[in-house]
């Protein structure tokens, strides 16, 4: 997976974060952690994704995923005060954007089309 390559500006956090949303909305994502006292580990493989958004007033990134069951419950992945939030924004990478944390911990989320999925 090619990393996201374009830092979005603050002012436009929720607006791509919900255009991300809308364009994707039944596929499936995976949730990487990448922080640097743990490592690099899996927070969510390939569950179906329920929306991603900022949230200005309490200064959080939200992702949300359902599960393949439908009695589980839906993981929400919040991130507190980021940093940056960066996207592949062009049609020759990958869907993903990355949102970083004021300690240097990572959250990559990569999307994956139901087409691909099946």
């Amino acid at each position: 997976m090619t990393q996201p390559d374009t830092k979005v500006d603050k002012d436009d956090w929720r607006r791509v974060l919900d255009q991300l949303t809308a364009e994707h909305e039944g596929d499936y994502i995976t949730i990487e952690l990448n922080a640097p006292e743990i490592g690099h580990e899996h927070e969510a493989e390939q569950k179906p994704f329920a929306y991603a958004t900022y949230d200005p007033k309490d200064d959080v990134v939200i992702v949300a995923v359902g599960q393949d069951d439908p009695e589980e419950p839906v993981l929400r992945h919040m991130v507190w005060h980021p940093t940056e939030v960066i996207a592949a924004l062009d049609s020759d990478s990958p869907p993903a954007f990355e949102v970083v944390e004021p300690d240097g911990t990572t959250t990559l989320v990569t999307f994956y089309p139901q087409h691909v999925m099946a």
